[in-house]
């Protein structure tokens, strides 16, 4: 068994704590080859957050080396070969529980995690130019319709992330000293409650001319905040169709 525990601190002291990292050869008395990384299954669709679920639940188990090559295969003849070779199959095994039977079974003949990981990426991450035109498109085309703001500021939030992941040519990591980085950042911002505030039912006209007047625009989260107390008013009122009151936007405007 790997030695988890963490160094003692002195009373008083100010150190930080050093935590020993498990070793990926680690395996919990509780997991086996017929455990699944995930409640569902992923059946070829929405590969990306599939794909984003297991390696955050591979890394938590200490994991993802199996499939990213970091835990590299030792000799046969080395004392740590079976240890390998067991933590390898068990996730494969986790791996191929998280796809449907039909994925599950043209996969079944893999050599280890890694080259079914590798498989995996190559049916089903598509090229950046594909992901980013569909991403596009489905942010293009998304309405709230028979959604309620909160179904519907979470289908277009998810779709924004996915195409953060995806446009790795937008993101910078340089240190800025201008602002400039900082306008670009509130310009991105802008331009997605714009997205947002469009793809509203017309029953928002009244409060989505009232946000956009707004000198600064709010944050997506205010616009969201706004929205949703707007929303709750007509459920309370429903033959009431008068936007939320002017004084909560004059304080949200002097805010900004």
């Amino acid at each position: 068994m790997v030695d988890q525990q963490v160094d003692p601190i002195p009373s008083g002291s100010t150190s930080m704590v050093r935590i020993k990292i498990p070793s990926p050869f680690y395996l919990h008395p509780s997991e086996n080859a017929s455990s699944s990384l995930l409640p569902g299954v992923f059946d070829g669709t929405g590969y990306r957050s599939w794909r984003r679920a297991v390696l955050r639940a591979l890394s938590v188990k200490s994991k993802t080396g199996f499939i990213n090559g970091k835990v590299v295969k030792p000799n046969p003849d080395n004392p740590s070969f079976q240890q390998w070779e067991r933590c390898d199959d068990m996730v494969t095994s986790w791996i191929l529980n998280s796809l449907s039977p039909d994925l599950r079974d043209s996969l079944q003949y893999v050599n280890n995690a890694q080259e079914l990981w590798d498989e995996l990426e190559e049916r089903y991450d598509q090229t950046n130019g594909c992901k980013l035109y569909q991403l596009q498109k489905e942010i293009n085309d998304l309405v709230q319709g028979t959604l309620d703001v909160t179904g519907y500021y979470t289908k277009m939030k998810k779709l924004w992330e996915d195409m953060s992941i995806v446009d790795v040519s937008s993101q910078c990591s340089c240190v800025c000293t201008c602002g400039g980085k900082i306008r670009l950042v509130k310009a991105e911002q802008d331009r997605r409650i714009i997205y947002f505030l469009m793809g509203l039912n017309e029953m928002y006209t009244v409060i989505r001319g009232n946000i956009l007047m707004i000198s600064t625009l709010p944050s997506m989260a205010q616009v969201f905040a706004i929205l949703s107390q707007e929303e709750k008013q007509r459920e309370v009122r429903p033959h009431n169709h008068t936007a939320l009151d002017s004084t909560s936007l004059n304080a949200l405007a002097s805010s900004t």
